[in-house]
Parts: C-alpha cells; structure tokens; sequence
C-alpha cells in the first residue's frame, strides 16, 4: 500500500530523483521546494506531469514551512512519512567563510530540517506513526579537507536526528538517515565558496589547492560507473517501503571505499549507544515502539 510521502528539496539532484522512484512505486507524493512556478518551474512541471503534488517550501522559512505541509497534508489527505533533502554544499578553506555564510548554511541545512520536523511532528504524534528520514551524508560521520563548513552541518543533522529518534520513539514515530558519499551530479556545480578572498590570500599557494581538488575528484567519480546516483534514490525507497521497528538507523550509500569504513563506525557507535543507555537504564528508548 503506498504512503502519504513529503519531501523537500525535490529541484535538486538527490530529491528529483528520490521523488521519480516514490512515484514509480505507487506512493502518493508531495515534492516541495522554492518557488516552483519561477526558477524552477521546469523540474516541478516534470514532476506534476509524472503524479506529483507540488507545493511551495523555503526550509529557512517558518510561515512557508507551516503553510507547505499545511497545504501537503490537505493535498494527499495526511502524511506518513517526511523525506528531509533540501540542502546545500560547500568547498573550499574553512576561514575563508564568513560569519555570514555560516550562519546562512546552518539556517538551511540544520535548522530546515528542524522546521520541517516541527511541522510535521504534531500529526504524526497524533496517529502514533510515521516516518522521517534525514539524507545526511559520509561526511557527517569523518571530515575530509575543504568540506569543513558543510561537514559540520551534516554532523549536527546526525546528531539531531539521533536526540529526535530516541524522544519519539515510544511514540511510534521513526527517524533514520541516508549517509551518500559523492555522486557526480549537479550538486558540485551548485558548491558554495569561500566569500573572504583576503583571508585565503594568508594561504599563499595552498588556496589553489580547493579547486584543484575538486577538479581532480569530478574526474575521479567519473571514472567509478559503479557510483550510480539512482542508489541514493532506492535507499529512500527501501527505508519508506520496510515495515515500521526493521528500519537501520543509518543507510549507507557509497561504493567506492568510504562507505566501508564509515559503516564500521556506524556499527561501533550503535553498539556503543547500547552499552550507555543500558547502562543508564533507558535502552527501551533505542527500539521504536511501533
């Protein structure tokens, strides 16, 4: 049976793609994003035409938070499960970042995903279910060079997700994540830089060393056919479609060596998890009361 299914961030990369297979699979969708009858207009007349609902969302918006799933929720006629896509990257020298830039990729990444929880959270309380599901990323769990400011975002959204997953818990509500590694899409096109060129120029010939990174890397996932963006999409799908309490909390999408490593991290940090909450005797709280 298909599910009453939110997502944001439907214009981009992940989100698109994410949306076209939940259609596929009979599920009844609301793909949200900016200003679907502007800028992007052409995604969101593609996805009307394929059976979506499209509905206007700024993540960094409280009064078009509320009044998308408002109007989401009206559309399909209630909601099971909130996909959190919306999002976007940066690159290059840390310092070169302002304070500005900082606190603007935070708002987006971090607090877009507590807006939209928020929104949602009131209904899904209310039924005792529903599903939400955070798409964080590789370097949320492991920083890598010249990824500082948009790892440090997809770490607080592991950790936000996590605190969320254990409070709703016995109320019948579920929180995972999606942890992608690198996919060659138009999100590295869309990276955000570094705003403070002064400051880089303290780096001497080190600055260049960004760009010529991400030049090197964009050749290197070219050249990795098995690094298939589609993956990402039917993760989604296989978390929406597995029953409630068999969900991983975490789902990693990568297959060119991070992923690996990552999901032993994965699997130490849920086995430490085990060993402090029984030991403080609220390990009921790690298994969804479903």
């Amino acid at each position: 049976m298909g599910k009453k299914v939110l997502i944001t961030g439907a214009n981009g990369a992940f989100g698109a793609l994410a949306a076209r297979a939940l259609l596929k699979n009979g599920h009844d969708l609301v793909a949200t994003m900016r200003d679907p009858d502007e800028r992007n207009a052409a995604v969101a007349a593609e996805l009307r035409a394929a059976g979506a609902n499209v509905v206007d969302i700024d993540v960094t918006d409280d009064v078009r938070v509320s009044k998308g799933v408002e109007a989401a929720i009206s559309a399909v006629g209630g909601l099971d499960v909130l996909i959190n896509v919306a999002g976007t990257g940066t690159h290059g020298l840390t310092e070169g970042f302002t304070s500005e830039q900082m606190l603007r990729l935070f708002d987006i990444n971090v607090v877009g995903v507590h807006r939209m929880m928020r929104a949602v959270l009131p209904t899904f309380r209310g039924q005792g279910s529903g599903l939400v599901i955070n798409v964080s990323s590789l370097l949320g769990r492991l920083s890598m060079p010249f990824y500082g400011p948009y790892s440090a975002t997809k770490f607080a959204v592991e950790t936000l997700s996590d605190s969320y997953r254990v409070e709703l818990s016995q109320l019948g509500v579920d929180v995972v994540l999606v942890e992608p590694g690198g996919f060659k899409t138009s999100w590295i096109g869309n990276l955000v830089h570094p705003h403070d060129e002064a400051r880089l120029d303290g780096y001497g010939q080190f600055a260049k060393v960004p760009d010529h990174a991400l030049a090197g890397y964009e050749q290197f996932l070219a050249s990795k056919p098995e690094q298939d963006v589609n993956k990402v999409s039917e993760a989604i799908v296989n978390l929406v479609q597995t029953p409630a309490g068999s969900r991983p909390n975490r789902t990693v999408v990568d297959f060119i060596g991070m992923g690996e490593e990552v999901q032993k991290m994965n699997d130490q940090l849920a086995q430490v998890t085990s060993g402090i909450y029984g030991a403080f005797g609220v390990d009921d709280l790690l298994t969804l009361k479903a």
